[in-house]
């Protein structure tokens, strides 16, 4: 089986809607792929920002973490330590 790929923040930020035609998200060092999304034009959905990590906003949402179950995973967020 092949190792997820480890995706740095700057390669993320990136894939935000704008710079580059692929949208990902990350949740809990899980890196998405929400391109198909149509909730996720442009890379914006509701106040949210693709290419970044939106673990701390899902708090606030009105769906729980299931959501991302219908989404690609990419790889893992490379975190500085």
């Amino acid at each position: 089986m092949k190792e997820p790929a480890e995706i740095t923040p700057a390669q993320l930020a990136l894939r935000n809607g704008q710079d580059k035609p692929e949208i990902w998200i990350a949740y809990q060092g899980r890196v998405y792929d929400v391109t198909s999304s149509r909730l996720w034009l442009k890379g914006k959905h509701y106040e949210h920002w693709a290419g970044q990590d939106l673990t701390d906003e899902l708090k606030d949402a009105p769906h729980t973490e299931k959501v991302f179950e219908k989404f690609k995973i990419i790889g893992t967020l490379h975190t500085i330590t």
